[in-house]
């Protein structure tokens, strides 16, 4: 079973803190009338080990660390501040995509405090979130303590990511996030050819993968990973910052795809360079993944 957080190496930085606001002081849409609790903070049980709740460094926002390991961060007075770098890249690419009023569907594979549902209903109030994550204890505590959205606007599932993406419609979704690690990886079952396959029968035309890749310096497993996406989606593009595409640190690779068209659009470019982490897209993740056989279950 995997475990749903972001990978260790995400670490939170100062990431983008929006100018557009949620509609009632903070709030987000539907949400109004309803009394923040204040989180608890410290160690908490949950099925797959421990829960640690913890101001961030600016007393305005929580960080969320599962079994030690840094997972989320949540501002429960602006759900359009993002602190991961990656989070922050995801987001620009679908505000380049769609309007502020589009009904999107959107699939999260990895729940966490839910940080990306929170700033997608913020952003696209007409939207529909499902959020899935393996820990039923920590889908309950995240709920309790950071007060979310409630259904329709967000639905947390409890079970296996693979499992929940086998069981849905077909093209019933708008985007796919894939955010779930085990450790320092994400489980092989949600990288292989064979899971692909059922993301985009589970997306509708021209819906949107996005993953995230936790990598070492040499890139191995993205390169692994974006020759398996590249062969189910016309069009496929990486984003990083400068460093981590010649091989400097390891870090967070965000692997945008989609069966219609991605571009490097200027405003995109710019978005993603304005992060406090500067980053670049690359459309030419094809010939960056030359080579790499794509991955398989049984391989």
């Amino acid at each position: 079973m995997a475990l749903s957080l972001p990978a260790p190496f995400a670490a939170a930085t100062a990431g983008l803190v929006s100018d557009a606001r949620p509609d009632v002081a903070g709030r987000l849409p539907g949400m109004a009338g309803r009394r923040t609790p204040t989180p608890q903070a410290g160690t908490h049980p949950i099925d797959s080990g421990t829960c640690r709740i913890v101001r961030d460094a600016d007393g305005q926002g929580w960080l969320v660390e599962i079994n030690g390991v840094q997972s989320s961060h949540i501002d429960l007075d602006d759900p359009l501040r993002l602190e991961f770098e990656y989070m922050r890249q995801m987001v620009a690419v679908i505000e380049a995509r769609h309007a502020s009023a589009d009904p999107l569907r959107v699939l999260h594979l990895g729940a966490g405090a839910c940080t990306l549902p929170r700033y997608l209903i913020a952003r696209f109030p007409q939207s529909r979130q499902v959020a899935v994550d393996v820990d039923g204890a920590l889908a309950t505590l995240m709920r309790e303590q950071f007060d979310l959205p409630r259904a329709p606007l967000l639905r947390i599932r409890v079970g296996d990511a693979r499992a929940v993406v086998e069981s849905l419609s077909d093209h019933s979704r708008d985007i796919v996030i894939r955010d779930v690690f085990a450790g320092a990886l994400t489980p092989r079952g949600l990288t292989t050819t064979e899971f692909t396959e059922q993301v985009r029968r589970v997306l509708r035309p021209g819906g949107l993968y996005l993953l995230n890749c936790a990598d070492t310096r040499d890139l191995t497993l993205a390169r692994s990973e974006i020759s398996t996406v590249a062969a189910q989606f016309a069009s496929v593009a990486m984003i990083a910052d400068p460093a981590m595409f010649k091989g400097r640190r390891y870090g967070n690779l965000v692997i945008a795809a989609t069966d219609g068209t991605l571009s490097a659009d200027p405003g995109l470019v710019k978005d993603l360079l304005a992060g406090a982490v500067p980053a670049q897209i690359r459309m030419d993740a094809r010939e960056f993944a030359a080579g790499m056989p794509a991955l398989h279950d049984q391989n």
